[in-house]
């Protein structure tokens, strides 16, 4: 897929077709490196454990971090914690998005061992809730039992077709018959014409405000990836690949500094590349908790990675517009906004917001190697 001008800084990537009197010749653009962890083996790890986060490892996060950090024990059991360099203090001040996403890595390992029948235990939290942000303290204590009782989950198909499509929605909306098989699991969905209109417009003016709030903005610049060898070499944060971005990296129109400097042209064009994606909403996603304790994070995780994996067997897109649910000074609005548009008091706490709809199909996002993640 050819990056265009409007979403260049989005990096959906593809090939680059050179067309002459003699042929058409394809410049492959890709990272290669960074996406191998979602080619598995199809031999199966001896260890169980292994096996289930090789399928962990592929589950949405913010910023795409991958904070898990996994400590085995024994022959059974795994300690899972946070690797604290890679939280979004600017963005997610209390740490709440960050353990969402431990909540789709925990949700994904319990998927693939099942389909070993393998039960996957867990104790949450095992030396309490750490607040206002995370520590040391364990998010989780695993330990695999074999089990021939375990039923399958036929959502595990799914996961190597998982994605987070940020591309510009077409106006095709989800049948209602897609938008019920979504709903599965206490999540819920809109495809009204009036309720879209007022969400669009406070997701739209919540991504310009991060954008045009320098602190917020420079934590994502800073995890900018730009171009496939930088995305290969680092194996997270956010890529931008694709013929445009190589051309206009190696003329200098492309960089951190660029991105960075609102009266750039590059800063202008991914704004507003940024609120034409945000402006394509043709239904809704969200889930919510009756509290924000810890334990009730994980769970929207779990629950928001079902709803992809949903997504992904129904040929739908997925993309979060979480930037109206972040706690910083400039998001109070926006995120008391949405609260009343949808229904539900800051104490019962909307966790996720997505978007759903059809879009071109994209690569999947880097990832850092199993290996990486476990720790003695």
């Amino acid at each position: 897929m050819v990056t265009n001008r409007r979403n260049f800084i989005l990096g959906a990537g593809g090939s680059l077709a050179l067309v002459s009197a003699a042929g058409i010749w394809h410049v492959t653009r890709m990272p290669k490196k960074a996406i191998e962890p979602w080619q598995l083996d199809p031999d199966l790890p001896a260890d169980a454990r292994m096996d289930a986060f090789r399928h962990a490892i592929l589950a949405p996060n913010p910023h795409n971090r991958q904070p898990w950090l996994i400590q085995l024990e024994g022959n059974d059991s795994a300690i899972i914690s946070c690797d604290l360099d890679k939280r979004l203090p600017e963005t997610d001040p209390l740490d709440r998005q960050i353990v969402i996403g431990f909540g789709t890595f925990l949700e994904l390992a319990r998927i693939a061992a099942a389909e070993r029948e393998i039960r996957m235990d867990m104790t949450l939290f095992p030396e309490g809730e750490p607040q206002p942000r995370l520590d040391t303290r364990p998010v989780a204590r695993l330990t695999f039992v074999a089990d021939k009782t375990v039923r399958r989950d036929p959502l595990y198909k799914a996961i190597l077709a998982r994605r987070t499509n940020r591309e510009i929605y077409s106006q095709s909306v989800p049948t209602a018959r897609q938008l019920a098989a979504l709903q599965a699991g206490d999540v819920n969905t809109t495809s009204d014409p009036a309720l879209l209109g007022r969400l669009r417009a406070i997701t739209v003016a919540a991504i310009s405000d991060e954008m045009s709030t320098r602190r917020t903005m420079m934590e994502t610049v800073k995890l900018l990836r730009i171009g496939r060898d930088e995305v290969d070499a680092a194996g997270d944060g956010l890529a931008l690949t694709g013929p445009m971005i190589e051309a206009t990296r190696s003329l200098g129109l492309t960089s951190r500094d660029t991105l960075a400097d609102p009266t750039s042209a590059a800063f202008k064009i991914g704004l507003d590349g940024q609120q034409k994606i945000y402006d394509s909403v043709p239904a809704a996603l969200w889930i919510s908790t009756p509290g924000n304790t810890r334990a009730e994070q994980l769970e929207a995780g779990r629950r928001y990675v079902r709803a992809t994996l949903r997504a992904a067997a129904l040929g739908l897109a997925i993309h979060p517009m979480s930037q109206s649910l972040q706690e910083y000074p400039e998001m109070a609005n926006h995120l008391a906004e949405v609260h009343t548009l949808l229904g539900a008091s800051l104490d019962h706490r909307i966790q996720m917001l997505a978007r759903i709809g059809h879009a071109p199909s994209v690569t999947p996002a880097p990832r850092l190697p199993l290996q990486s993640h476990i720790v003695a």
